[in-house]
């Protein structure tokens, strides 16, 4: 809205003497009043959003059906949960206040940020009221969050809408449909619609699930998503302000794509720092509040929309390379459990427990250590996917 408030005007704002303002219609310096203006939000907020969730009883129930864990974890019960919340209207409103609400990819953006935080956040209210609903209707309440299916289900769904559109979007304006390959400066496969749409679906959904996982510890998830972010928009920026035409700049030496438009999505990755960064002060050990699936289906789904506008999809799962461990991880142990219980009939475990943090909560490593090592891994997984950028 600022953003159109001040293009409109620009006339009346230089005759009086109020033409600095411009500033805000350079995706630079939105994209650096994104992370501040996100982050005071959940600031100010966070108190507020944290006692009406302790009055709706929304607490988590540290459940892990493992007796040990479940002793680490007993501290955290009842802690309030669906601080999500929070990130995602920090998010949306620095958005709509601060880009270009005309762009198509802005758009899709906030829908995928509404839509999976709302997915997330009925899985949470079934799950955590259950048993206040219980005892408030005298009947057993059957209906304890979204099974696995369904919320599959919205998030495929969503990733095939998405991934058409924003491939009949970007085919329009110029042809940037293409895969790109870091290391691999000529390495660019043109993909056919099905393509698009199935790596985009596979994309939004992975990156969804794998910081849903990795919400386990207290600061884990916001802080890597926080990292991540960073990257994004970096990679929105120099993707995104790049000119096709100018060939001999430093930017176009680093052999990446013009994607028309996607500067826009460091606003976005902008905003989706400063709410990480924000709920990281109400959510570091010992946390006061947790994001739940409200927070993390939208966080990871906004990383995955993000990385399939600006086409860099590989590059997502070298700069959240723990999200990609996390994730594996469980489905490591999952499926090895199934196999080996089939082949000698008693199921066998390659971790100590799954996701992979609770293994080195199980070694002995405390929370803190656990949390501030995965923080340090991210960053440097970060900072060697960016400098794929200058490797090719």
């Amino acid at each position: 809205m600022l953003f159109h408030l001040i293009r409109s005007s620009q006339g009346w704002l230089d005759a009086h003497d109020l033409g600095f303002l411009r500033v805000f219609t350079f995706v630079t310096f939105q994209a650096t009043v994104s992370v501040l203006m996100s982050f005071l939000i959940v600031l100010c907020m966070g108190p507020r959003i944290i006692r009406w969730l302790r009055s709706q009883k929304i607490g988590d129930l540290a459940q892990f059906d493992e007796k040990g864990m479940d002793e680490l974890m007993k501290n955290k019960v009842n802690t309030p949960t669906m601080g999500g919340i929070l990130i995602i209207f920090a998010i949306a409103f620095t958005t709509l206040l601060l880009a270009d609400l005309t762009n198509f990819y802005v758009q899709m953006a906030l829908v995928c940020l509404i839509w999976l935080g709302a997915v997330g956040a009925a899985d949470d209210w079934l799950k955590l009221t259950a048993k206040r609903r219980e005892e408030l209707s005298g009947k057993p309440v059957r209906r304890e969050g979204l099974t696995e299916l369904e919320k599959l289900l919205f998030q495929i769904g969503l990733g095939v809408v998405l991934s058409f559109f924003t491939y009949q979007y970007g085919r329009e304006l110029m042809p940037n449909t293409s895969f790109y390959v870091p290391f691999f400066k000529n390495v660019a496969i043109p993909l056919a619609p099905w393509a698009f749409v199935i790596i985009g679906t596979l994309m939004l959904t992975f990156q969804s699930n794998a910081v849903n996982l990795t919400d386990g510890l207290d600061g884990l998830a916001a802080g890597c998503s926080a990292i991540v972010s960073v990257s994004l928009l970096l990679l929105a920026l120099i993707i995104g302000a790049m000119h096709p035409t100018s060939a001999d700049t430093t930017l176009n030496q680093l052999f990446v794509p013009y994607i028309k438009g996607s500067d826009q999505m460091a606003v976005l990755a902008g905003a989706m720092t400063g709410a990480c960064l924000g709920f990281l002060w109400w959510n570091c050990n010992p946390a006061a509040v947790f994001m739940g699936d409200t927070g993390s289906l939208a966080l990871g789904g906004l990383m995955g929309y993000i990385a399939i506008v600006i086409r860099q999809e590989i590059m997502l799962f070298m700069i959240g390379g723990v999200f990609v461990v996390e994730i594996f991880s469980s489905f490591i142990q999952r499926y090895y459990f199934k196999y080996t219980r089939i082949r000698t009939g008693t199921g066998r475990r390659i971790f100590l427990m799954a996701p992979i943090h609770h293994h080195f909560q199980k070694k002995g490593w405390t929370e803190t250590q656990v949390v501030t090592r995965f923080w340090l891994i991210g960053a440097m997984l970060a900072a060697m996917g960016l400098a794929t950028l200058k490797l090719r």
